[in-house]
């Protein structure tokens, strides 16, 4: 499924490394939202990419965004995940069904049983407003991160 700039973003309900559901549609009318999907927790360009928007949260975690980082990987190694690497925003789990919110936004990878690394800014009404895919082991520019959200 290829998703369009402009397209509602589909909704989806996931636990933090808390246990605690997030709704994507919570966020509406109130904070443009920045989804990252991961490929794996603990892995170098994974952790690198989370850490560098760790270092600069309040870019991407204020009173006009939100952050959402999304692995297939289980709640419980989110929680680890988070706690061994200071993570202060939400890092969700989509690990059952099994990669459902990674194969709603199209960056499923069936072969590897993970998602892609895709970057989704979705506005306030809800509406994908940015989106970057790379492959597995290409790492993202939080900068453009920055001028997508500066553009909203």
């Amino acid at each position: 499924m290829s998703l369009t700039i402009g397209q509602a973003a589909p909704d989806f309900t996931l636990k933090n490394q808390f246990g605690e559901e997030v709704t994507l549609s919570s966020f509406k009318g109130k904070k443009n939202v920045v989804i990252v999907f991961i490929p794996f927790a603990f892995t170098g360009t994974c952790t690198g990419e989370l850490c560098a928007l760790r270092d600069d949260l309040s870019s991407f975690q204020n009173e006009n965004a939100e952050l959402l980082a999304i692995s297939c990987d289980s709640m419980f190694t989110q929680k680890v995940f988070a706690a061994q690497e200071n993570y202060n925003f939400p890092v969700l789990s989509d690990f059952w069904p099994h990669g459902a919110v990674a194969q709603a936004y199209g960056v499923f990878n069936e072969a590897a049983g993970c998602a892609f690394r895709g970057t989704f800014i979705i506005n306030k009404e809800g509406n994908i407003s940015w989106q970057v895919i790379n492959g597995m082991g290409d790492a993202r520019n939080i900068g453009d991160y920055k001028t997508a959200l500066a553009a909203l």
